[in-house]
């Protein structure tokens, strides 16, 4: 699997874990696994080993992205935007195979793809501003 792809299936399955808590998000987690066409064996277990690393880490990266979102409450974000950043900010502090800027492109594109118009202009502020503390 390319790691395009492999991002995007993590997008998928982060975005689809902000609707879930406690003990009912690892079983979502396994449903979204099991049903994802697509995914070979060797893939689901890349996924549900990533977003292990990921959610716990949700609140350390919500409050960096807080504090550089001027004029913006994490419950005011989209949850496409929110979850592209959360994404984006892991891989910049937590993933020494991608480059800050290559983060931020792959966020963008994601939001491109996923988000409304002004998505990809507001992910990639966000994200400017965090690679440039």
């Amino acid at each position: 699997m390319l790691r395009r792809e492999l991002r995007e299936y993590t997008f998928k399955l982060l975005f689809h874990g902000n609707f879930y808590e406690g003990e009912e998000l690892e079983e979502q987690i396994a449903n979204f696994l099991e049903n994802e066409e697509g995914l070979d064996e060797a893939s689901r277990q890349l996924l549900a080993g990533k977003s292990k690393e990921i959610f716990p880490l949700i609140p350390q990266l919500d409050e960096k992205i807080a504090a550089v979102a001027k004029g913006w409450k994490l419950n005011r974000m989209g949850k496409v935007e929110l979850t592209i950043l959360r994404l984006a900010l892991y891989e910049m502090l937590y993933d020494d195979q991608v480059p800050g800027k290559v983060a931020i492109n792959e966020a963008v594109e994601l939001a491109k793809k996923y988000g409304g118009a002004e998505s990809p202009q507001f992910v990639n502020g966000i994200l400017a501003k965090l690679i440039s503390e």
